[in-house]
């Protein structure tokens, strides 16, 4: 199952990206699913289950996420 973190900024989608992939974490960018919403309209796909480890990695890096969704559909 694949999760979505949303941002504000496209560098913060970028940035959130870059550093889950450095971190051996499988993360893409993606459009933000028309049902949520996100200034930018980038969001970043993540496997759920690294969930925890993906928050503490953006907590420390001090990468913003507007929000974390589960069971996104397009």
């Amino acid at each position: 199952m694949s999760c979505l973190a949303t941002f504000k900024t496209t560098s913060a989608a970028l940035m959130f990206e870059r550093t889950c992939r450095s971190s051996g974490i499988q993360a893409r960018i993606a459009p933000v699913p028309r049902k949520l919403s996100s200034s930018c309209g980038l969001a970043c796909e993540f496997p759920c289950d690294k969930r925890a480890e993906v928050e503490s990695i953006a907590n420390v890096k001090k990468i913003q996420v507007a929000g974390y969704h589960e069971n996104i559909e397009e």
